[in-house]
């Protein structure tokens, strides 16, 4: 019997949205949901596919999460929205408050969105694409659970807290997009890790007592490490400012406090930051800053080696429209046993 299983997007989907519905998550939080897992699958970003569908189930189960909850848009300032999750999913919340965003950007230059209340345990970038792909510069950044230790600490005190980058691009071309932990890697990574049996590369974490180790299993049970040391400590706590107390929102330590151990994560928030490019120049230079940002890539792409943030992505993107995609038995029998509530 093969160990894994082929499937298709609408496949996947199709997986996703019954097992949601199943567990009593809305239509509407369901189809947010499959969306992002599909997409993560679409784009080979397997920590983020179907993988997490077990922590969807587990978090509406467990009441931290309310799983038909209605997101509601609160007009803070000129620049300012507030979207409330009111203790939902995250990828609904985010939909509803996309347009007002964008309204309040392409008028005035720049907005800011407060997510507050929400549960998000997808990647970022979804968000910041989907605003890249209606012309605008956009930035995200979220907490999560205490997992990483500070530079020199050895217990954990930040989320992974990733952060993600759209720039859009001229003439049909994908945005630029980068999404990245300010960890040495995403906790999916090393979660992932430990389902194969793999062990981690070194520097990506230390055990109980404060020694590094490559056993995941360890790594789960002491704290993961910022990338670059204190540097990527320094952005951590950037994001635990701004997805936490400038909006109101839990730090990751709060978070843990309020953690049911049993592979959900309660809500947090997320802040994201858009600007208009065509406000950023004179009438007549409208159009400049994306030629000028091409150059640029243009520049970088003369070396070998190189590649623009999520070309890898973009690339499976063409690939798995028709090919599909695979994913581990015990992965697809563990979601088909969810649909059993």
């Amino acid at each position: 019997m093969s160990e894994s299983i082929p499937l298709s997007l609408s496949d996947v989907h199709a997986l996703a949205s019954a097992t949601l519905r199943a567990n009593g998550i809305s239509d509407e939080q369901s189809q947010a949901l499959a969306d992002t897992v599909t997409a993560a699958e679409r784009d080979g970003c397997k920590s983020h596919g179907l993988f997490r569908i077990p922590a969807y189930v587990q978090s509406a189960r467990n009441g931290l999460v309310n799983p038909v909850a209605v997101p509601s848009v609160h007009d803070l300032a000129p620049g300012v929205i507030q979207v409330d999750a009111h203790n939902g999913f995250a990828p609904l919340a985010l939909r509803v408050g996309r347009e007002p965003l964008v309204e309040k950007t392409t008028s005035q230059g720049i907005a800011a969105l407060g997510l507050i209340n929400s549960c998000h345990i997808a990647a970022l970038w979804p968000e910041v694409e989907a605003l890249a792909e209606r012309g605008l510069v956009a930035f995200a950044f979220v907490t999560a659970a205490s997992y990483v230790a500070p530079a020199g600490g050895t217990k954990p005190l930040f989320g992974t807290n990733p952060m993600a980058f759209a720039w859009p691009r001229p003439d049909g071309k994908p945005p630029l997009v980068f999404d990245q932990a300010s960890s040495a890697s995403a906790r999916g990574e090393i979660m992932l890790h430990q389902r194969d049996g793999k062990p981690l590369p070194e520097g990506w974490a230390i055990d109980a007592d404060g020694q590094p180790t490559t056993d995941p299993a360890a790594a789960l049970a002491g704290a993961q490490l910022p990338f670059g040391g204190y540097k990527g400590a320094a952005i951590a706590l950037m994001v635990e400012l701004l997805a936490g107390a400038l909006i109101g929102g839990p730090f990751s330590f709060e978070v843990s406090q309020m953690d049911k151990k049993d592979g959900s994560l309660p809500p947090r928030g997320e802040f994201i930051i858009t600007i208009d490019p065509g406000h950023c120049v004179s009438a007549d230079n409208k159009t400049a800053q994306l030629a000028h940002a091409e150059a640029l890539f243009s520049r970088m792409l003369e070396q070998p080696g190189t590649r623009l943030p999520a070309d890898r992505r973009y690339q499976m993107r063409q690939i798995t429209p028709t090919e599909g995609i695979t994913i581990p038995r015990t992965l697809f029998e563990q979601i088909k046993n969810l649909q059993q509530v």
